[in-house]
């Protein structure tokens, strides 16, 4: 008989816990709290997260048959739904932001680039976008977004390199998009991609000004003065690269100073593109590659609603809403460490589904991840993030 951990206590292990009760400590989470403590809410969440439980009622008719182990699992003495639903409501979910980050950063610091970015820059390359997660007003009053319909959105901005997520800032629905740049911090040197919605002259002189690039796409009605063009290579593709000014007043306000445009021929989707960006040193073709990597923050949004609970949420509050998804990226960075820590060659998908169904084995962790994964699985994983780059 094996005696040895349960793989959810294995896992656990890869969680710095002592940074998690410092988040605790500034934010008194365990203030007056006896038994259910704020560690052992996050383990449970975790846990429901990982075995991907519908609803607070799922999640304890999961592990409420095995009181026996809550002690080895690290959930307490026991577990009730209306304990669990009251710390989600009442707990400070700066708690969970500020350990998410500090997971975030363990992940970056662990995770290889990807096979797939090609390009040879020094700075580093970011993509920031938002997903919508629609709920129903008459539960979540407070997310408001059409009339009729409440939602809220997920702001973020994630490494291109590594596919990690670095910023995640969460607002009602309403809150319009172009504002989650407002809170961001640029550095110096690196590379913003952003897609045309994020299209404000003002903003992004702000990215500008503190020494950082951005590729974008402009809008529609977009007004300019050309300056100069640029030699082009049509075999690659451009079509057009060309250092312009602004030619409307209230633009010229916003962005006083040159931009660089480029047309672009995409020859797999037979379409044109435009971009504009602030980076004069790079090849017209390096920033069309760029922004066509900005499809990987694409790809994490639809990871994350497929594979982890950010759609039907198991608290209706504002808090335990933000609660909840800052579990699942807390539970995304793990992945990436474990597979780090115990160089597994699998995707994010398939460590997730091993051990979605392995949480109260007691099998060696490194060896339940290095058996060999049914074809069937990897397949799927591929075929569920296919997307078109523009």
């Amino acid at each position: 008989m094996n005696t040895g951990k349960y793989v959810f206590s294995q896992i656990v292990l890869h969680l710095p816990a002592r940074v998690f009760d410092r988040c605790v400590v500034h934010y008194e989470g365990n203030k007056y709290v006896k038994h259910f403590t704020c560690w052992n809410q996050l383990l449970c969440m975790m846990f429901g997260q990982i075995s991907s439980r519908e609803s607070l009622s799922d999640l304890l008719m999961s592990i409420n048959p095995h009181k026996g182990k809550f002690y080895h699992l690290g959930f307490g003495k026991n577990v009730s739904k209306s304990q669990l639903a009251l710390s989600n409501e009442k707990r400070d979910y700066r708690i969970f932001e500020e350990f998410a980050y500090a997971m975030i950063n363990k992940a970056r610091g662990c995770a290889l680039p990807d096979s797939d970015f090609k390009l040879d820059i020094a700075g580093p390359v970011y993509a920031f976008d938002s997903t919508l997660v629609d709920l129903c007003l008459n539960v979540f009053w407070w997310a408001k977004y059409k009339s009729a319909s409440g939602a809220v959105k997920i702001h973020t901005l994630i490494d291109v390199r590594t596919s990690i997520p670095c910023f995640v800032h969460i607002t009602p629905g309403a809150i319009h998009d172009i504002k989650g740049l407002d809170v961001l911090e640029y550095e110096n040197g690196g590379f913003y991609v952003l897609d045309r919605g994020y299209f404000d002259f003002r903003r992004l002189f702000i990215i500008h000004s503190n020494g950082a690039f951005f590729v974008t796409r402009p809008r529609k009605n977009f007004v300019f003065n050309r300056v100069e063009s640029r030699k082009v290579k049509k075999t690659k593709g451009i079509l057009v690269d060309q250092t312009i000014t602004l030619s409307s007043f209230y633009s010229l306000q916003g962005y006083p100073i040159a931009l660089r445009r480029i047309k672009f021929y995409d020859k797999d989707t037979q379409k044109r593109f435009i971009f504009i960006t602030n980076n004069f040193a790079l090849p017209a073709e390096s920033i069309a590659l760029l922004y066509k990597y900005r499809w990987k923050i694409e790809l994490f949004f639809k990871w994350i609603k497929q594979h982890l609970k950010v759609k039907s949420f198991w608290g209706t509050s504002a808090n335990a809403v933000r609660i909840q998804i800052y579990t699942a990226i807390i539970t995304y960075a793990l992945i990436v460490v474990i597979k780090s820590k115990l160089k597994c060659t699998l995707s994010n998908y398939e460590v997730l589904q091993i051990l979605s169904i392995s949480l109260l084995d007691k099998e060696h962790l490194k060896d339940l991840l290095s058996k060999s994964v049914n074809q069937d699985v990897k397949e799927r994983s591929f075929n569920q993030l296919k997307f078109d780059l523009f």
